[in-house]
């Protein structure tokens, strides 16, 4: 037996480019959104999504939402951000390729999103929005059980 076949298959991990893929922002109360006191509510919604490209190659797609409103419950702003990067991944069975995709990969894409999102409340002239850190790996554990579940309710289990 070569040396070859008898070694095992190595994992690669490498980013290949980390980029935007839509970018918005909304200040329906402009100007009058400037004035009275800044006592803002954030609600921050998250998604990821990932495909396949090629020869190892993935997309993976984080899109944060922030929706700030007043006192009033009014939209002062609204900011999306669908940050963007291509992975390399090769050699990892399909539960490490899932978790390393819904998990690490978002974690990584994160930082350029939060900073995407601070710097459009900047630019409509709002004060800094940094947004706490996010537990991706806690997140796709979540789903994942929840995954489960609602694959045990539907197909229950006959003895």
């Amino acid at each position: 037996m070569s040396e070859q076949a008898a070694a095992p298959s190595e994992t690669q991990f490498a980013l290949q480019r980390i980029y935007i893929k839509d970018l918005s922002f909304e200040s329906p109360r402009s100007p009058d959104a400037f004035g009275g006191q800044w006592k803002p509510r954030v609600n921050l919604e998250l998604n990821t999504r990932h495909q396949a490209l090629n020869d190892d190659n993935y997309e993976v797609v984080l899109r944060l939402t922030v929706t700030v409103r007043n006192e009033a419950d009014e939209v002062v702003y609204l900011c999306e951000v669908h940050q963007a990067g291509i992975f390399l991944a090769r050699g990892f069975d399909a539960d490490q390729l899932n978790r390393t995709l819904g998990a690490f990969c978002p974690n990584v894409l994160f930082p350029y999103a939060r900073e995407a999102i601070d710097s459009l409340a900047l630019k409509g002239s709002f004060p800094p929005l940094m947004l706490a850190p996010v537990n991706f790996e806690a997140i796709y554990e979540q789903s994942r059980q929840q995954q489960m579940a609602q694959q045990q309710q539907g197909n229950p289990i006959v003895n």
